[in-house]
């Protein structure tokens, strides 16, 4: 499926920051997670916590979509999605350096 320059324009992408993190009771598999935009926080559900420990994350500055629909997760709502590389089911949080604000837009 291709999709056009339009439609990923659509895509509010920014540089975050994982403020904190919690395991969700019940779950092993997903945790929730706190990013901060510059100046603006969201919750969100970050998946493949089989493979670390929540406080591991905290700190990271990664990549992330702000304009989805909310969605509920396990009892938390998420507000934003991660973007990741995935290799066998394991994620690896896309990043930028440091240096670039957070907030800053990805285009």
């Amino acid at each position: 499926m291709t999709i056009t320059y339009d439609d990923f324009a659509k895509l509010d992408i920014r540089v975050a920051k994982i403020v904190s993190t919690e395991k969700i009771p019940g779950k092993t598999k997903i945790i929730k997670g706190v990013i901060d935009l510059g100046g603006e926080t969201r919750s969100l559900i970050i998946g493949g916590a089989q493979y670390f420990a929540p406080e591991e994350l905290v700190g990271k500055t990664v990549i992330a979509i702000t304009n989805l629909e909310p969605k509920t997760v396990g009892g938390v709502e998420s507000n934003a999605m991660l973007l990741a590389a995935d290799l066998d089911d394991k994620p690896y949080w896309l990043t930028v350096d440091e240096s670039v604000a957070l907030g800053t837009k990805i285009k």
